[in-house]
């Protein structure tokens, strides 16, 4: 009787840990630790934001969508990037540099943004062709999701929210 029951419990065990294996969430993708040509001359790698929420956000300056959003993700960047989120604004390869820093200073964007020269960063995250196109990568350096199209701010700031500290002063 004890063999059978301890027969029965190994098999459990096994059963669960197979479970648990094949059901799992995925470990997310890395993003690619690309170059990033800042607008205002400066140069980074994308690891150095390790340890802190990016949201990337590839935009067009004839991009109508791009436009109508930057009032929400200045709003995002303002509420949050105190708290650990970094927000970059990557100008597609085909736009001037001219005609994205004119953009950025009439709409007063306070976030970096990059000049994708040459669409390596756009290839890197899959081939990025369309606008508005956003990655979030998680503190960890993962990709979280990759999104083309109008947010959901609320959403996104809900996840944005799971990934920064919690509030040591409560």
């Amino acid at each position: 009787m004890r063999k059978e029951w301890l027969a029965g419990l190994l098999a459990l065990v096994i059963v669960g840990l197979v479970g648990y294996v094949w059901l799992a969430p995925p470990a997310r993708e890395p993003a690619p630790n690309v170059d990033l040509k800042m607008l205002d001359g400066g140069a980074a790698e994308l690891a150095r934001y390790r340890g802190e929420p990016v949201m990337l956000v590839f935009w067009a300056t004839t991009c109508p969508t791009c436009i109508d959003e930057m009032p929400q993700i200045v709003e995002l960047h303002e509420d949050m990037a105190d708290e650990g989120l970094n927000i970059l604004g990557v100008a597609m390869a085909y736009d001037p540099p001219e005609r994205v820093k004119a953009l950025v200073e009439r709409k007063q964007l306070p976030y970096e943004i990059v000049l994708d020269e040459g669409g390596g960063i756009a290839t890197a995250f899959n081939e990025v062709r369309l606008t508005p196109t956003t990655v979030l990568i998680d503190p960890d350096g993962g990709v979280v999701w990759q999104r083309i199209g109008h947010l959901d701010f609320p959403a996104v700031r809900e996840d944005i929210q799971s990934m920064l500290p919690e509030d040591q002063s409560a």
